[in-house]
């Protein structure tokens, strides 16, 4: 009878024991690039203030074609480009001509370590060596991107949000879309 009223209390314990490792479990983590829009949001999304962290000025925000997510995301990766990517200029670096006009001599592409780009948003994550970890939160108007499609590009703010840059405090951003050239 003893034995039975042990094993009664013992198993309990050792079941709690067995359960209990300290640590919560572990959530599934989300895939960390993800893009579900259902529609064609590629283009130049062009600050339309300035934004910019030191001599670092955001020069634009850079969404590519179903295509371009769908074979970073399959792995097929370079060093210098990526389908969701920020560019900035270095404000003291000579001006340069270009075949679309002026532009700076000195630029730093930010590549993503992380990114959701969905039909409402574009999040985003990255780390370059000039400006460290860069963060992009913006939400996207379909219906003045659309316009903004409809005319080669308009003045009008299709992306809004925040954007990080380093330490730096975040800084509110307006964007217009340009298809490129």
């Amino acid at each position: 009878m003893r034995r039975i009223a042990s094993l009664a209390i013992l198993i309990p314990l050792l079941t709690l024991a067995a359960c209990d490792s300290g640590r919560e479990p572990a959530e599934p983590s989300a895939p960390a690039f993800t893009n579900t829009a259902s529609g064609d949001i590629s283009g130049y999304y062009l600050p339309m203030d300035e934004a910019r962290s030191g001599k670092w000025a955001l020069d634009h925000v850079f969404v590519g074609q179903a295509a371009e997510f769908a074979g970073w995301q399959a792995g097929q990766r370079t060093a210098t480009f990526a389908p969701v990517m920020l560019q900035f200029e270095d404000t003291t670096s000579p001006m340069t001509q270009t075949e679309i006009g002026e532009a700076r001599s000195v630029t730093a592409r930010v590549l993503p370590t992380r990114y959701t780009v969905n039909d409402g948003e574009v999040i985003f994550e990255g780390r370059s060596p000039e400006l460290g970890v860069v963060m992009f939160s913006g939400r996207l108007d379909q219906g003045a991107l659309a316009t903004a499609r409809r005319n080669l590009g308009d003045e009008g703010a299709v992306l809004t949000g925040s954007l990080k840059i380093g330490n730096a405090p975040a800084q509110a951003v307006r964007l217009r879309w340009w298809m490129g050239d």
